[in-house]
């Protein structure tokens, strides 16, 4: 018999005074926000290398003593952004996206032009409590008693960077066109850049079976392009005029050479829909359609039509059963349902149902599970589900549930990053070859063309530099 039964409506009228977010300005502000994203990335050569594409920019910029910061994190999510106080991040994975110093210099010169035309501040007067706000995270944070479950979806600090109006962004490419052509970039490299992310959101989502715009967090989430942002960028491009124009592809590949790509075993790594964690000794799988992101603190797996798995460990010890702990500890603060005891793989395990009813008025159903790892620590699944849909998505997440295991010594240790590699084409190389070579589950071609920002009919050559991804 299934341990998931249907739960109770239960109406759980809770009011929430969710104040605007203060403007990113000091150090422990930057740092919280970094860990949302991984923290930043253990390569002090290639952040030196990335500030100082940031720091030529910003000279060239319309307020070139303005002090900014740049910072490499730690994430595969395709993502960058600039906060109130000047300081752009970057991700690794945006960085193994571009293909010349041009390219990634299109990225740094839009946020810059973001902080110089003060779009981030104006931003923040407008929100109340993120995007996540809709799907009541930071209420399912303080219902349970787990703030930091507001940051589902690795967007809890960031939630308010994804409003920028139309004419914010286009303002923002024309600044970011603008100062990287004083610096001496070809400013054509945004348009290639750009087109090579709507690429990639296309790619995720074939991926991911999930359809277009719903499969990751990107980029393109909060800084929307389309096909005619494409065109409006070219001809911003056409229109200025840059001697010798600077592209300074190989150099950049010399730089990215052997970033990780993915997820890196520090952290946990995820190999088609199975998290695993090396150091820690676990391993479980999501559902079809899920796309699992790794946070600092926890996993989160989102799912088509609203459905979100969060993952990760008690704060604090806690000596008991797993079902006092869950309604002892981690959901003091709910009117549980269904609670029930199981072993998951030889392990006592708990669940318990709860309905909350949102800010907006809207419902989700909320499952708990809390699995007893050892004597004091619990590893803990909460599944959410848009009201109603509980008995549907149910199975789903006791497979997900059922999954959670231990790893054997021979399996952590045989786990090692992929990485990012530039090899220089052979007689005989062809992108079919190449492609085939990566050790990724599919879409190997397609994969290798996003990789290098190639159309699909591109034909190699001896002595090309080219990236893919690879074990060594």
């Amino acid at each position: 018999m299934s341990f998931f039964v249907r739960p109770a409506v239960l109406a759980l009228a809770v009011a929430l005074a969710l104040a605007a977010p203060a403007a990113a300005q000091s150090p422990e502000e930057l740092k919280q926000i970094a860990a949302e994203f991984g923290g930043p990335y253990n390569d002090p050569e290639l952040q030196r290398y990335v500030a100082s594409i940031g720091n030529f920019l910003s000279q060239a910029s319309d307020r070139p003593g303005a002090a900014h910061g740049f910072t490499i994190l730690d994430s595969e999510i395709v993502n960058a952004f600039a906060v109130p106080s000047g300081d752009v991040f970057v991700t690794r994975g945006l960085i193994a996206l571009a293909n010349s110093e041009a390219e990634l210099a299109s990225v740094l010169g839009h946020e810059i032009g973001h902080v110089t035309a003060q779009h981030a501040q104006g931003r923040q007067e407008r929100s109340t409590y993120g995007v996540l706000g809709a799907l009541g995270a930071g209420l399912i944070g303080a219902l349970i008693g787990a703030p930091q479950l507001g940051q589902l979806g690795q967007l809890g600090a960031m939630a308010w960077i994804s409003s920028y109006s139309r004419e914010q962004e286009t303002e923002a490419d024309i600044l970011g066109i603008r100062f990287m052509s004083r610096a001496g970039y070809d400013p054509r490299a945004a348009a290639w850049f750009l087109a090579n992310l709507e690429a990639d959101s296309s790619l995720q989502s074939r991926i991911t079976g999930a359809p277009r715009g719903d499969a990751a967090y990107t980029f393109l989430s909060d800084h929307p392009r389309t096909a005619d942002r494409v065109q409006q960028a070219i001809e911003a491009a056409r229109g200025v005029t840059v001697q010798d124009p600077m592209l300074a592809r190989d150099i950049y590949l010399q730089k990215i050479d052997g970033i990780v790509w993915g997820n890196s075993p520090d952290e946990g790594v995820v190999r088609n829909r199975t998290f695993l964690h090396p150091a820690l000794g676990f391993a479980f799988t999501v559902p079809e359609g899920f796309r699992v992101l790794n946070g600092k603190t926890q996993v989160q797996a989102q799912g088509p039509n609203g459905a979100v798995v969060v993952f990760d460990r008690n704060p604090q010890p806690f000596r008991g059963s797993p079902d006092a702990y869950l309604a002892r500890a981690w959901a003091s603060k709910a009117q549980l349902a269904n609670l029930q005891r199981f072993d998951i793989g030889g392990m006592p395990a708990a669940t318990a149902t709860t309905r909350a009813r949102l800010r907006d008025g809207g419902m989700v159903d909320l499952r708990f599970v809390a699995i007893a790892w050892n004597e004091d620590t619990f590893y803990r699944f909460l599944f959410v589900a848009p009201a109603g849909s509980i008995s549907r998505l149910d199975p789903l997440f006791e497979r997900t549930a059922r999954s959670f295991r231990r790893l054997s010594d021979a399996e952590a240790a045989s786990l090692r990053p992929l990485r990012v590699r530039v090899v220089t084409v052979r007689a005989g190389d062809t992108v079919e070859s190449l492609a085939r070579a990566m050790p990724v589950e599919n879409l190997h071609k397609e994969r290798f063309l996003v990789l290098n920002g190639m159309p699909s009919d591109y034909q190699l050559k001896p002595g090309d530099k080219v990236k893919v991804i690879s074990e060594r």
